[in-house]
């Protein structure tokens, strides 16, 4: 997760305070920012909000696996911060001096920490439990600002140093590898990558009785191994996720942490109403994938959708919004005035209210590959960031819909040449007539009928394809970086049942055309009260980041309202 900063100016001057010869990137090489020594003034301030103690040397204040790790504020003596390395061994990552404090981003939540600490020596200590450290930071803006930047990059110094980690022993392309890896960087849980072949792999397969066919296996600072865990039972395992209390009653659920959801969390959060976000994989959603967004308002240079999703995720935690990770919604229900979630582990969450923001996945291509070029050349949106990504070069548009018609016309304004590709044997039974007629005219674009992609092929951007004719089998490879797939979105609503008004397509139906309220319903009303959709989800919205984050903090409004109302 990245470092967050008021503006450019203070981000500038941090900067060069502390530019080092060494990889400024590293959070070790920015100490002033990752370990922060207070003045005076600020100890005082804190120290109104906890007790002071004395402890012995050795005392063991928390420890890897807590759920519940206090904070820690240094007056006299040390405390060390301590992980397991690969081989089970403790190891002093740093310790914190006199004026220097504990903690990182588990402070905002509820998953297992992942390192230890204990007195380096006789210590004078400021403690502060969860709920006393949660009000100093929220009362002491600065201070709480201080210590936010400080969590955000010791985090990073984890993931970047492979410390706190856990291994994961398989080969480095293999499906499973893949996905488990990626469900931990995607969720900032640091993890090491031991190849299959290696020996140190041979090592632990001898030690742990493991066998090729049970790899990818994730081995634990404790010894622990798990073979080819499932995403939830991973979650489960490392603390990740947090257990449900089903005998507990929140304002309001939130499923999906996309932006929209994201977007949600962090306005009623922020606003006082317990908030508990399910989320099947981790925050972001598809657009937690993309490598860059540059067309984001206020990040001229572009942003990553992980680093963007990893901002809104601890700014909803910040204001005390709960994250249920790896929980898969399976069902939605009213009971009386309370809606109650079912997951698919057979946890339940009641809340008062719920917003429906589980997305939309785009219909992908059936192709080996496929994954990899995904954000590095294969779009499912046409806009002026697209165009300027393909200015004067050939691109491919997969797709026989309006959607297909109007990206192969914009983009010919770009491109050097359009070439469209469908499965049918024309476009008239699938695309608006003036869209085909457009096309037919334009020298810039080529309709292939009766053909389908077959290959694409690149090292890490997308560097040529391959298509072939489906009657003629005849095939031909061009040097194309970029394939616009406009083949339709299936929106994640299965696990509504009946529950929802859905349009033909499976969109959730909004506002005043299926509210009982009528005229007095709003846009993201649903056809059950106190139900609410926002994003891709809803029938009708604008498949966009800003569009989702937009819709996700104005239906707080509505939710507000509604509790008001049910009150």
């Amino acid at each position: 997760m990245e470092q967050t900063a008021d503006s450019a100016i203070e981000g500038a001057r941090e900067a060069a305070e502390d530019a080092a010869p060494a990889d400024a990137s590293d959070p070790y090489q920015r100490r002033r920012q990752t370990f922060p020594t207070l003045n005076e003034e600020q100890i005082a301030r804190i120290a109104g909000y906890g007790q002071t103690a004395d402890y012995g040397a050795g005392e063991v204040l928390f420890q890897r696996g807590d759920r519940e790790a206090d904070f820690f504020l240094v007056l006299e003596g040390g405390i060390d911060i301590i992980d397991m390395d690969a081989e089970g061994e403790e190891k002093v990552i740093t310790t914190h001096g006199v004026h220097q404090f504990t903690g990182e981003l588990d402070l905002f939540n509820r998953s297992k920490i992942l390192v230890s600490g204990q007195t380096s020596g006789p210590s004078r200590l400021v403690r502060l439990d969860r709920q006393q450290f949660r009000r100093m930071s929220s009362t002491e803006q600065d201070i709480g600002e201080l210590m936010m930047r400080a969590f955000i990059l010791r985090r990073t110094a984890f993931l970047l140093h492979d410390e706190a980690a856990v291994t994961v022993i398989g080969e480095p392309n293999g499906r499973d590898t893949v996905r488990i890896r990626r469900f931990l960087a995607r969720n900032g849980y640091p993890a090491r990558l031991l190849e299959a072949s290696s020996d140190d792999a041979a090592a632990y397969a001898r030690e742990c009785s493991m066998h090729v066919s049970t790899l990818p296996a994730v081995r634990t600072s404790d010894g622990r191994v798990y073979h080819n865990p499932s995403t939830a039972e991973l979650a489960d395992a490392l603390g990740i996720t947090v257990p449900l209390d089903p005998d507990h009653c929140y304002d309001l659920v939130v499923i999906g942490a996309g932006p929209s959801g994201l977007s949600a969390a962090v306005y009623a959060a922020s606003e006082a109403l317990d908030t508990i976000v399910i989320e099947t994989e981790a925050p972001g959603g598809q657009a937690g994938t993309s490598s860059k967004i540059e067309n984001y308002l206020g990040f001229p240079t572009g942003i990553s959708g992980q680093a963007l999703a990893g901002r809104a995720w601890i700014q909803a935690q910040k204001f005390g919004a709960t994250f249920a990770i790896a929980r898969a919604a399976e069902t939605i229900k009213k009971e009386g005035r309370l809606i109650r979630i079912t997951t698919q582990d057979g946890q339940s969450v009641c809340a008062s209210a719920a917003i429906v923001a589980s997305g939309a996945t785009y219909r992908k291509l059936d192709l080996p590959g496929y994954e990899k070029f995904e954000g590095q050349g294969i779009h499912y949106a046409a806009t002026a960031l697209e165009a300027q990504l393909c200015q004067a070069q050939e691109v491919v548009v997969v797709g026989g819909g309006n959607s297909a018609g109007q990206a192969a016309v914009f983009l010919s304004r770009h491109a050097s040449h359009v070439h469209v590709l469908v499965r049918s044997d024309g476009l008239a039974a699938s695309m608006s007539d003036y869209l085909v007629s457009r096309i037919e005219q334009s020298s810039r674009i080529t309709l292939h009928t009766e053909t389908e992609l077959t290959a694409l092929s690149g090292r890490r951007m997308l560097e040529e394809v391959t298509w072939r004719n489906r009657t003629s089998g005849e095939q031909e490879t061009k040097a194309i970086g970029n394939v616009f797939v406009m083949i339709g979105a299936v929106p994640n609503t299965e696990w509504l049942g009946d529950c929802l008004e859905l349009d033909e397509r499976g969109f959730v139906r909004t506002g005043a055309a299926v509210s009982p309220r009528g005229d007095e319903a709003g846009p993201f009303d649903t056809s059950e009260p106190g139900i609410f959709a926002v994003g891709d989800v809803r029938s009708g919205s604008v498949k966009r980041v800003a569009s989702g984050v937009g819709e996700g903090s104005v239906c707080i409004s509505a939710v507000h309202a509604y509790l008001q109302d049910s009150a």
